[in-house]
């Protein structure tokens, strides 16, 4: 009885530890293998633009991967962002235009989609808002915390030891030139010009009419429709079902969506810790973003 008691008891237990291991393998695989862009027939890919925009290689890898991928017969951008970072607006326009090369990519706003993210908007085929959403604020800016009088208050001072007329430009420790502040007007004037020009462009509109419309300001989806900024107000649906029309799938269609990767040990708690490096500026950073 003893002899037989053991035996269902080692059959019992490694059976047990047979599933538990099946299962985590099982689950490993779908955070590191299968937890991507995995998709059956027809689809369409829904990417979300969310938060400042600063550069992310991942971001625009996950864009441009869609171009390639048969099963994606259509984009859809999911864009809810402030703005962000120039080049990195920039990177990611850059990658949704490839993509519309081969496929449609529709943008629809989420609660505000403004400078960076109006910029990154301007790369897709159409442009769908939300009535309330806040669009726009076309324009560039850059700004200097200067620290100089709190410092000389608290009998502190530093030392600059410089190779260049312009290397601490933007310093915090003393108070702007007016040539450096010329200088840096003439360098977010080519920067402007640039953000000008992808929204003609992908608007199909005038210069004249661009340099109108921006000088920063910010337009409601109604007022963004009927300037020419957005071509049409809907929902989260309608630009699923535009997007899929556009790519030729018939019916609702199958969607796509890669989600962030997390840390196991993110996934296990629930949370993800943010290290303190995120966030920090860089001392001179030209950004498109509602100020």
């Amino acid at each position: 009885m003893s002899k037989r008691s053991n035996l269902a008891f080692i059959i019992l237990f490694g059976s047990a530890l047979l599933i538990t291991i099946f299962v985590v393998v099982l689950y490993l695989a779908f955070v590191f293998v299968i937890e991507r862009d995995v998709s059956f027939g027809d689809a369409v890919a829904v990417v979300e633009i969310k938060g400042e925009i600063f550069y992310d290689i991942g971001k625009t890898t996950e864009i441009e991967d869609y171009r390639d991928n048969s099963n994606v017969k259509a984009v859809l951008l999911h864009i809810n962002s402030p703005g962000g970072g120039v080049a990195a607006s920039q990177a990611i326009y850059h990658a949704v235009a490839k993509v519309r090369e081969k496929k449609p990519v529709v943008a629809l706003m989420g609660s505000v989609a403004a400078s960076g993210g109006y910029y990154v908007a301007c790369a897709a085929d159409t442009i769908i808002a939300h009535e309330g959403t806040l669009t726009g604020s076309i324009g560039v800016i850059a700004a200097f915390l200067r620290t100089e009088e709190l410092f000389h208050k608290v009998g502190l001072d530093v030392t600059v030891i410089k190779s260049g007329e312009y290397k601490d430009i933007g310093s915090p420790y003393r108070r702007m030139t007016e040539e450096e502040k010329a200088y840096l007007g003439r360098l977010l004037d080519g920067v402007y010009r640039q953000f000008l020009e992808a929204v003609s462009e992908g608007r199909g509109l005038p210069m004249r009419k661009v340099r109108q419309l921006a000088e920063g300001r910010l337009y409601s989806g109604q007022e963004a429709v009927e300037v020419g900024l957005v071509d049409k107000l809907g929902t989260y649906e309608d630009a699923l079902e535009l997007a899929a029309r556009m790519g030729g799938i018939s019916g609702k269609p199958r969607v796509v969506k890669r989600h962030p990767k997390r840390a196991l040990l993110d996934r296990l708690i629930g949370e993800t810790v943010i290290p303190l490096a995120v966030g920090r500026e860089e001392r001179i950073s030209l950004k498109y973003i509602i100020p």
